[in-house]
């Protein structure tokens, strides 16, 4: 199983979230899950994912 950390593509240090199974996109709202079912919701965009080295950056 692939699971990826988020990160604030402004400031790379700070984890939005970890363990993400999930990401989805509606509009200007990204919904992260993660593999406990969890969810977040950033109003922004999303910048970078990188599925094999599990990173994903959302501007936000």
């Amino acid at each position: 199983m692939c699971l990826s950390t988020a990160y604030r593509d402004s400031k790379p240090d700070e984890i939005l979230m970890e363990y993400v199974s999930s990401i989805s996109v509606n509009g200007d709202k990204i919904t992260l899950t993660d593999m406990m079912g969890e969810q977040k919701t950033f109003t922004g965009s999303l910048k970078f994912a990188d599925l094999t080295g599990a990173v994903i950056k959302i501007d936000c």
